[in-house]
């Protein structure tokens, strides 16, 4: 007979109170948490085995992958969350960009942003009509999570990372495009960024409403920018988004990669947990916010390529570092990166949990 209780059964307050949800909170856990940027992905067999059957839009607009990929990790290891899988891209279809994955090349936009009529033309989508495969992958998802008692994110790119993409038409080292129209045209420059902000911050909120648990806004490129130029040209449509995604009434991370230099300017744009990468030491990173905030990291990804004695020391430095703080996530700096070993990732979880167990 199968105990399980079914999700209806399982009482809000038990994920409410799970370890991730705690932290967020800063309130007190029995273990630090821990869930891994791309925890499902091109390292793990079954994901492998997945895209040899379905090109990657097709597992993210079929909802049914998409939940069995958001469960992959979680089958695999003790994490203490699940993210929904999906990319950051898709959103930008929607407003009329086209979008392809390239074999060997990744993500490559065949419209790209160049000037103001590029810009005006882009709609405003409602996200219930253009990312219904997403909102549905989220409620499929949570049948699975909520007997385990585990949270949901969802998550999408922040305003500045999806406009370098639309603009620069890919992947991109110096954005030369995006930070060009940025510079060379401010009015043309705030239009997108109003319409992205618009786009980011319905998105997350539909994703809460649909029932994430807490969300994610990755700007995974704004360490291209100077701090003054933040604060500018991004700070208030990254502030607009989560403003409009507060409104889910969940807790809300805000990640950004080579941003140590401009901390506080991402925590005043907004969020209830700020992610850290590795390129600054996490109490420093965290003592560096104006007032007390959760904050989520910062692990370097390589590290999982290495040594489990390396990577244990790696990773019991930085619990020591802010060992006996309330509102610590343990993450990676950024993504899982392919050919990560399985086995690492399961000891690093197990790890965690165990360095930091504490009796409440």
């Amino acid at each position: 007979m199968n105990t399980t209780p079914s999700p209806a059964a399982m009482p809000a307050t038990t994920i409410n109170e799970s370890r991730f949800l705690r932290a967020c909170r800063r309130l007190p856990v029995d273990a630090t948490p821990v869930w891994l940027m791309r925890q499902a992905g091109r390292y793990m067999e079954e994901y492998r085995a997945l895209r040899t059957k379905h090109p990657i839009l097709d597992i993210i607009k079929t909802p049914e992958l998409a939940a069995e990929v958001t469960m992959q990790p979680i089958r695999a290891y003790n994490l203490d969350a699940a993210i929904i899988f999906a990319d950051i891209l898709p959103p930008l279809e929607g407003m009329g960009i086209s979008l392809e994955f390239v074999k060997g090349e990744g993500p490559v936009i065949h419209n790209p942003i160049r000037n103001r009529a590029d810009v005006e033309a882009l709609h405003v989508p409602d996200p219930r009509e253009s990312l219904p495969f997403t909102l549905e992958a989220i409620k499929l998802a949570r049948q699975e999570l909520d007997p385990r008692g585990i949270p949901l994110i969802g998550f999408s790119g922040a305003p500045f990372t999806l406009a370098s993409y639309a603009i620069e038409g890919g992947s991109s080292k110096a954005y030369l495009h995006a930070k060009g129209l940025m510079m060379s045209d401010a009015p043309t420059w705030h239009l997108l960024m109003e319409k992205l902000s618009e786009v980011v911050g319905h998105y997350l909120l539909a994703q809460a409403q649909a029932g994430a648990h807490a969300l994610q806004l990755f700007d995974s490129w704004v360490g291209a920018l100077s701090p003054a130029d933040y604060r500018e040209y991004i700070l208030p449509h990254s502030k607009h988004a989560i403003e409009i995604a507060r409104q889910g009434n969940v807790p809300i991370i805000h990640f950004g990669t080579n941003t140590s230099g401009m901390l506080d300017l991402i925590q005043e744009a907004g969020g209830d947990v700020i992610g850290v990468d590795w390129h600054i030491d996490l109490d420093r990173a965290w003592d560096s916010l104006k007032q007390e905030t959760a904050v989520q990291g910062n692990l370097d990804p390589v590290t999982l390529l290495a040594p489990w004695s390396e990577i244990e020391k790696r990773t019991r430095e930085i619990l020591d570092r802010v060992k006996g703080r309330p509102g610590h996530i343990f993450n990676l700096g950024h993504g899982i990166l392919p050919g990560t070993p399985i086995e690492n990732v399961r000891q690093l979880v197990d790890f965690v949990h165990d360095y930091t167990a504490v009796q409440l």
